[in-house]
């Protein structure tokens, strides 16, 4: 049985808000929207394509929706990029670190709207969150000290975990300072990290048959598509090995995964959306600011937990905005 307390995605709404519904459409308008991405998610997907119904753009009526994948392989991005491109675009939506560094590598002119990004400032996507400048703009949230957060959720779920799996791709520049500010944390903590890079779809076999030798007491995955994509390779690992673990986003807890804290994919990139109806109606990326998500939602599974002979402490029940038992 699941049950749902309130949703959570945050952040500075007020600035881009928009009537449900949509405004007077564009006359005689057809937008192409693109998506760039790791996978074909369904909440990504849904949260964009409702997003943008909202807002009065329709696919097979005022919309085209071209959306590429590079499939786990970020060597991809750029060609896919130039594919997008040739079609003439008029924006291209990004999912993820490497998909919007690509994007913004191929082209100074057409409009990129980033979307689950951790700082985009320190990976150089923009100039600032105010004044992005150049033709970037979008979403982006405080991964690198939700990253700390979810590890402490980790420890008080599971006091006794001294070692902590770690997956990251190191690819992502939002891995790599999410990894610093793990690092930072865990002594504090008592924990002793061990760390597995994981690059493509290929590399996750050899990190599980490395941890499997190293013998953790949990698992901690740095949110990246390829782990989106990958995800119940994770949750086998994890069950398989009986390891207590926390994900960024809910939908492993769906699957059967111990617990996440994150951002709402779907309410995301419903914000996203936002962005590309003000670009279509003839806003520049440089006067949008950034928005940042500053509320993250909490997921539980007690089947899991009990399965692990894990009792979840009363004040994270309490605290938690999706349950299933």
């Amino acid at each position: 049985m699941r049950m749902t307390r309130r949703a959570l995605l945050g952040g500075t709404a007020a600035l881009l808000a928009a009537p449900v519904g949509g405004e007077a459409r564009p006359s005689g308008k057809v937008a192409r929207v693109a998506l760039l991405a790791t996978t074909m998610a369904a909440p990504v997907i849904a949260g964009l394509t409702d997003g943008l119904r909202q807002r009065g753009w329709t696919q097979g009526d005022n919309l085209v929706l071209e959306q590429r994948f590079s499939e786990g392989r970020a060597e991809r991005f750029p060609a896919l990029v130039a594919e997008l491109l040739k079609l003439n675009v008029d924006v291209i939506v990004t999912s993820g670190s490497p998909a919007a560094t690509a994007a913004k590598s191929a082209t100074r002119t057409v409009p990129i709207v980033m979307a689950a990004i951790i700082d985009p400032v320190s990976t150089g996507l923009v100039a600032s969150l105010v004044h992005p400048g150049g033709n970037v703009t979008g979403i982006s949230w405080l991964g690198v000290d939700l990253s700390a957060k979810r590890l402490t959720l980790l420890k008080e779920t599971a006091p006794a975990i001294a070692r902590v799996a770690v997956l990251f791709n190191p690819a992502n520049p939002g891995n790599t300072l999410a990894l610093k500010a793990l690092h930072a944390i865990a002594p504090r903590l008592g924990i002793t990290l061990q760390g597995q890079e994981i690059r493509t779809p290929d590399d996750f076999d050899r990190a599980f048959t490395a941890l499997s030798g190293m013998r953790p007491d949990a698992l901690f995955t740095v949110a990246d598509p390829l782990m989106f994509r990958n995800r119940k390779q994770i949750l086998d690992f994890a069950a398989q090995r009986r390891l207590p673990a926390i994900y960024e986003w809910k939908e492993f807890v769906d699957m059967g995964g111990l617990m996440a804290y994150g951002v709402n994919l779907t309410e995301l990139f419903k914000r996203a959306a936002t962005f590309v109806d003000k670009i279509l109606r003839g806003a520049k990326p440089a006067d949008l600011p950034v928005e940042q998500v500053t509320q993250f939602e909490l997921a539980l599974n007690l089947k899991t937990a009990r399965a692990l002979g894990l009792t979840i402490p009363k004040t994270m029940l309490l605290r938690a905005d999706q349950v299933i038992e």
